[in-house]
Order: C-alpha cells, then sequence, then structure tokens
C-alpha cells in the first residue's frame, strides 16, 4: 500500500529550514530574471509568462511562509526526543511521533534524514544519508505485537529494489525468532524497543554533555546565574521534562528574586518565579 499524497507546501514544512528559502530565491530568479527573456514567438504564451514574472513577489512569499513552520517543526521534533524517559513513553507515541522520533535520532547523529512518513501504512518511513551510502528506515509502533518475518523480508526486497546499502527495522517491542534468524548475515538491522530506548538515552546525554561544556565557557557571573541549589525538591519542568532548579535573579526588574529554570538551560529557558510566605 502506497503513502497518502501530500502537498508540495507540507513537504516544505517537513524540510531543513533553509529548503524553503532556497525554493522562494529560486523561484524568484526564475521567474524575474529568466523567464522575461523567453521569447516564443506565440503573444499568448509571452502574455502568461509575463504575468507569471510580475507574480514573483507572491510566489517567493508563498515559499517564505513554509519558513517558520519548518523551525517549529525542527523545535518540535528536539523536544519529543528530549522529553522521552524509558520504554513506556516512547510506546505511548502515536504512529508519526515515533516515526518522527526515530528521524530526530539519525538527526542528531549525523545522517541526512529525509522523512517520507505521512500515513500508518507501511514502506519506507525514514531515508538516511552518510558517507555515501543509503540506508532505508521502516518504524513499527507495535506496542504489543511481535514484528514477523514479512516485515523483514519485505524491506529485503525494497533493499535490492531501492539499490540501497542497508535498511533498519525500529519497533518499540521485539521479533519474532524467524524475523531475526532471517535477517542474520544480511544487510538488515532489527532496533528494539530496548536497543531504541539506549540510543535515546545516549543522545540525551550527548546533549547534556555539549550544554555543561558551553556553560564552563560562560564567564563567571553568568554560570552562578546556572547553578542550582542543592537542597531543591525534584520538580519537572512542564515543557521538556527535565529537572528544574532553584537560582537567582542577578539582573533585571526581578533582581534578586529566587526563580525556577530549566536545568537544560540554554536549549530549555522555562522559569518559574517562586512564591514568597509574607507570613
Amino acid at each position: 500500500m502506497t503513502k497518502k499524497n501530500t502537498s508540495f507546501f507540507n513537504l516544505l514544512t517537513q524540510a531543513p529550514w533553509w529548503v524553503p528559502v532556497a525554493v522562494a530565491a529560486i523561484t524568484y530568479v526564475f521567474l524575474v530574471m529568466i523567464l522575461p527573456n523567453i521569447q516564443t514567438g506565440n503573444p499568448i504564451i509571452n502574455a502568461i509568462f509575463t504575468a507569471l514574472s510580475q507574480a514573483a513577489p507572491f510566489f517567493t512569499g508563498v515559499f517564505l511562509l513554509a519558513t517558520p513552520f519548518t523551525y517549529f517543526n525542527s523545535r518540535r521534533k528536539q523536544r519529543l526526543l528530549d522529553r522521552q524517559q524509558d520504554i513506556d513513553s516512547i510506546k505511548a507515541l502515536s504512529w508519526k511521533e515515533f516515526e518522527e522520533l526515530v528521524a530526530e535520532a539519525y538527526r542528531r547523529q549525523g545522517f541526512r534524514v529525509i522523512e517520507n512518513g505521512f500515513g500508518p501504512d507501511g514502506g519506507v518511513d525514514v531515508k538516511l544519508s552518510k558517507n555515501k551510502q543509503t540506508t532505508l528506515v521502516q518504524c513499527k509502533q507495535w506496542k504489543s505485537k511481535k514484528v514477523g518475518v514479512a516485515v523483514i523480508r519485505e524491506m529485503f526486497g525494497i533493499l535490492t529494489a531501492e539499490n540501497a546499502s542497508k535498511v533498519v527495522i525500529i519497533c518499540c517491542g521485539g521479533f519474532t525468532r524467524e524475523a531475526s534468524n532471517f535477517a542474520e548475515n544480511k544487510p538488515i538491522e532489527l532496533i528494539g524497543g530496548t536497543e531504541l530506548l539506549s540510543i535515546v538515552k545516549n543522545i540525551q546525554s550527548n546533549s547534556s554533555s555539549n550544554v555543561e561544556s558551553s556553560t564552563n565557557h560562560m564567564p563567571l557571573e553568568s554560570r552562578q546565574q546556572l547553578e542550582p541549589s542543592p537542597n531543591v525538591n525534584q520538580v519537572r519542568c512542564p515543557k521538556c521534562g527535565n529537572q528544574l532548579v532553584q537560582r537567582q535573579a542577578k539582573r533585571g526588574a526581578n533582581l534578586g528574586n529566587k526563580f525556577l529554570g530549566c536545568s537544560s538551560f540554554p536549549k530549555c529557558r522555562y522559569t518559574e518565579y517562586m512564591q514568597i510566605n509574607c507570613s
């Protein structure tokens, strides 16, 4: 069964932020600088070309309109990965969120990622490129049922048809014995829920290490603003799920006031000012 068709605008919103900008620039250059210089000898076609050239700002604006969507979509996928805590949180995802989680995990590992999933109906959900090799990924958001050998055979056939280097089947559960046996000695990688959770946790750990490293290079005053107080109860950030820590404002209108800030700052900038009891 083929994937559902989607509009070109939706495809742009799924792409990196610079893609709609590039499309808008190419469209404007073509309509304004190239199209008016094309002479067909047909006055009707020439008139259409002229009208299209005059409408270049409109077409450019439509493509640029997708840029903020791509940015916020990218941030949403980053937060989706960062807030995963255990296998239960992964199993609670919808089929589309599960595909986005897998795509974001590979994106953080340096792969060029193309997401193809616009319907929960099989096929290649994610295409990966790295070191001139193409990897095809299928995601199975099956909470209890194990992935059988039929799925593995299907992806092996797609591997041959697409001339890819490798296929990966990822699920939040496990695989049948027949599926595992079929994948042996083939360019097929099977990743179950436990392995996926381990990958996600490693990525989260690396992201936290990068934040800590960047914090160590801040001026002393800035670092002091980020230092958590040791006796604060374990309160979770409502935006990303990480721990909230107590800090004290060093500047601005709230100078000297204590507040709760996300421990993943500057990645998450959530703050919550503490209530002061006057009794």
